[in-house]
């Protein structure tokens, strides 16, 4: 196994309070969930950012977890890493070139490791439909609690339509104001021809302070009723942080 140093994000209250209500939820949706999948219509709607913490929330909470990076294609997981050599990803392990324990990184979170992308293939849809995907996925299935996986946007290539006929349940990564309603429905409806279980929608990058519909009314329930509330635990002055 090779290991690593991952970048550790700072969030605020409300976003971790929403993670934690992701994976609450998830854990709620059965039992039988323990391969999730993540994709997007398009790039850069937060998809990989979202696998990845939602990874860290399941190993916090005690669940043994393997984030696997599938978007081979155009990768941005590994920007996630602070340390370490990765000599091997999932490339290597379909295209036969390494074992599954060798790719494997253990981070410096408890409870997470991680199989990165590795080198960009020629054919990452053919990799993924075959049988050895299949064997990545039965050996995590067998080695961890929970396994997260980061599929490519499904409105650019089928690839994650593929991984979602390996996944328990799929959640959808949707960018606030980004993305028209047409555009989300073939979202859907591809992932409903590839017979996935679509868990849910997570909204992201949403504009609490804005002047929108959402910054509106969240900002003013936020610091209405959170303010209030913890304020009279932890103070409301900078020296009671």
């Amino acid at each position: 196994m090779q290991t690593i140093e991952l970048r550790k994000e700072k969030h605020d209250f409300r976003t971790n309070e929403a993670l934690k209500t992701l994976r609450t939820n998830i854990e709620f949706a059965g039992e039988d969930i323990q391969v999730i999948g993540l994709t997007s219509a398009t790039p850069n709607e937060g998809k990989s950012t979202i696998s990845m913490e939602l990874a860290k929330s399941f190993a916090e909470n005690g669940s043994h977890t393997l984030l696997i990076d599938a978007d081979m294609r155009k990768s941005v997981m590994r920007a996630r890493q602070l340390h370490g050599n990765i000599r091997y990803g999932l490339t290597n392990i379909l295209a036969r070139k390494t074992a599954i324990e060798d790719a494997i990184c253990v981070s410096d979170f408890d409870n997470l490791e991680v199989i990165f992308a590795g080198p960009v293939p020629p054919n990452p849809s053919e990799l993924l439909g075959g049988k050895h995907f299949g064997g990545v996925i039965e050996y995590a299935r067998s080695h961890y609690d929970c396994v997260i996986i980061d599929a490519p946007p499904i409105g650019s290539v089928i690839d994650a339509a593929v991984i979602a006929r390996k996944c328990d349940g799929m959640l959808i990564v949707i960018e606030s104001g980004a993305i028209s309603y047409r555009f989300e429905k073939k979202v859907v409806d591809q992932l409903k021809v590839a017979d996935a279980r679509i868990l849910g929608v997570v909204l992201n990058k949403i504009n609490i302070g804005g002047k929108g519909y959402y910054g509106r009314y969240y900002g003013k329930y936020y610091e209405r009723y959170y303010g209030k509330y913890y304020g009279q635990y932890y103070g409301t002055g900078n020296d009671n942080r």
